[in-house]
């Protein structure tokens, strides 16, 4: 039997997401707001270029209305975290009410937001390291394989084994909330530093300036998280962000893209998360406030 899969967001890593679970087999729905986005993944598929430069189209069905998507038992959340507000909307008009919703985004309080909408039974936490580059609409390039980490849940078993099936690699964790603080630490050391220099993600580890700067802003951010108590999924964080630069090296970061196109950016919820959990455990945090305010200066201006 088929199983369908609700895709919310129409970007990146949602292209990417859809491209790889449609060739698994999986009915894959996408919904979101973008025109051309959605206009392009109706007419030609999802589109992934894959690390070995072939180009593949995938069946997909593509909507913004959330009434051509009821009933949907499974859907994975790519959107970006200032999004999150809307897509949390949309699905609680088409989400069932035994449905689940995964959200694979990055930034602190995605989780919490969609939990205020659709209850805490109804969403669970993951994170991805994987990369990939929107080229166009519809049309997204590999950008470096990495893991999807999903937090345990009874109800996520099938989930984990058709994102396999689809190629990903895929790794259970016990501690959500040290999941997502992994994958803040990681983004608040790269994301920003690939917008504010234009580069790749492999450029930081080339330019030992920058690969200073991205150290100083992992063990920063792992502070913070310490001082929660939080158990980070590693031990070193610098080593953790160098690997997955290296991992993802001709990867543009989902920054360093939006930066590009002048949208707006996931500065807020990344390194300004950082900063305000920083203030509110006393721990100082001038690296990200300044890579924040820079980004948000940048965003200004275009």
């Amino acid at each position: 039997m088929t199983q369908p899969v609700l895709i919310v967001g129409t970007g990146a890593l949602a292209t990417l997401f859809a491209a790889r679970l449609s060739t698994a087999g999986a009915s894959v729905s996408m919904l979101g707001t973008w025109k051309n986005g959605l206009e392009a993944l109706r007419e030609n598929g999802a589109r992934l270029i894959e690390a070995d430069g072939t180009m593949r189209a995938h069946p997909v069905t593509a909507t913004h209305n959330p009434g051509d998507c009821g009933g949907a038992s499974l859907a994975l959340v790519l959107v970006k975290a200032w999004q999150t507000e809307r897509a949390a909307g949309q699905l609680a008009e088409c989400l069932a009410k035994d449905g689940l919703a995964l959200t694979l985004q990055n930034g602190l309080g995605n989780f919490e937001t969609l939990s205020r909408s659709l209850g805490k039974s109804r969403v669970a936490l993951g994170v991805t390291t994987t990369g990939a580059t929107l080229l166009g609409p519809g049309l997204a390039r590999l950008g470096g394989e990495g893991v999807v980490s999903i937090e345990k849940h009874p109800r996520l078993v099938m989930v984990g084994g058709l994102l396999q099936e689809a190629g990903f690699k895929v790794q259970w964790v016990e501690d959500a909330r040290a999941l997502a603080w992994g994958k803040l630490v990681i983004n608040a050391a790269i994301n920003p530093l690939t917008a504010l220099l234009r580069v790749p993600n492999g450029q930081l580890l080339e330019r030992p300036a920058a690969r200073t700067v991205m150290a100083s802003l992992a063990r920063e951010a792992a502070t913070v998280a310490n001082s929660q108590g939080v158990r980070l999924p590693f031990k070193d964080p610098v080593g953790a962000a160098e690997d997955v630069v290296r991992k993802t090296a001709a990867n543009q970061s989902s920054m360093l893209q939006d930066v590009k196109r002048g949208a707006p950016t996931e500065i807020d919820s990344i390194c300004g998360a950082v900063v305000r959990e920083g203030k509110q455990h006393g721990v100082p945090t001038p690296l990200n406030w300044a890579v924040w305010n820079l980004i948000r200066a940048v965003a200004a201006h275009q």
